[in-house]
């Protein structure tokens, strides 16, 4: 399947670009960087580390895209992430990203394969939002959109009302909402936190694998794991790597339902927070929210992809 990843290159992140690197299923054509979870150059160096882990390092390019959001400051989750790759560093000499802009990228990579490519937007949704503006016809060219955001009517992870990737870029998530992409979301509440969280037998059997990408699983994920721990989630959390796992594996979705999704940029206490209205309010619905997926085929794919043997492009200090 032709996709794009979109990106802000931290922890599960990492896992999700495994996935479009490694899974058969996939055909990786593009890696945008949007600003969001840490800084963006670190972003970067964690986007080519973990091409490096997967042996696939100069094999797909990496376009940079917009560097803060449409009309915001940049919120960083460093608090959270820590800096997006568990300390893992890899000699990046030589390695230079594309001159063209991700946002004329996607809107270039869509035009020349108009109902092919697929995008799973893992981060603020700017870049996505950009492409919009510069050229009308985008979201009629691109085959699916799958947007790991908002929640379900739940609690947020940044605020008590919003989840991280709208809370940055509210703007854009909103408009890209109105746009008319084929949208399906992974929402952060209730999905993720009842069926993407890996607790430590599932931690344990990854780290007992003994293969170089379940090494750096653990590394990159050691810092969330610590934060989650702290706030009440006995686990890490996988709401990116779930969002490419189900464009792939449709399969592992249980339960999806249409419904009319809109996000708050004016509210004071509710900035990012995602309306997701299920059909009683007279709005037409705009997107597929995924209500359940199979948790326990889900983990199983992740770990299996763990157990495939690598050799990291360039040497990476720390594994």
């Amino acid at each position: 399947m032709p996709l794009i990843i979109d990106t802000d290159t931290a922890q599960d992140d990492c896992v999700a670009l495994l996935v479009g690197l490694l899974d058969p299923a996939a055909d990786l054509r593009a890696i945008t960087m949007v600003a969001g979870n840490v800084g963006f150059e670190q972003q970067v160096r964690n986007a080519f580390l973990t091409l490096s882990a997967a042996g696939r390092l100069g094999e797909v390019p990496v376009y940079l895209g917009c560097r803060r959001p449409l009309v915001r400051e940049w919120v960083s989750a460093e608090n959270v992430h820590g800096d997006g790759s568990g300390g893992l560093s890899m000699d990046q000499e030589g390695l230079v990203p594309e001159s063209e802009h991700a946002v004329d990228a996607l809107v270039r990579l869509a035009a020349e394969n108009p109902g092919e490519l697929s995008i799973v937007a893992i981060g603020p949704l700017t870049n996505i939002a950009a492409a919009v503006v510069k050229d009308p016809s985008f979201a009629g060219n691109v085959k699916s959109l799958y947007v790991m955001g908002g929640s379900n009517n739940g609690r947020g992870n940044i605020t008590a009302a919003a989840e991280f990737n709208f809370y940055v870029d509210p703007e854009a998530a909103k408009a890209v909402f109105a746009a008319g992409f084929d949208v399906t979301v992974v929402p952060w509440d209730p999905l993720t936190l009842r069926q993407a969280v890996f607790g430590q037998e599932r931690l344990s059997e990854i780290e007992g694998l003994g293969t170089v990408l379940s090494a750096f699983f653990t590394r990159v994920c050691a810092a969330t794991l610590e934060f989650d721990r702290r706030v009440g989630i006995d686990g890490t959390t996988h709401p990116d790597s779930l969002t490419a796992a189900v464009l792939l594996h449709p399969e592992l979705v249980r339960k999806a339902s249409r419904y009319h999704v809109d996000v708050e940029t004016a509210g004071e206490l509710t900035r990012g927070y995602s309306a997701m209205s299920w059909g009683v309010h007279g709005l037409e619905p705009n997107a597929t929210v995924v209500e359940e997926i199979d948790a326990e085929g889900f983990y199983a794919f992740i770990r299996d992809l763990l157990t495939r043997q690598t050799t990291p492009s360039r040497a990476i200090s720390g594994l």
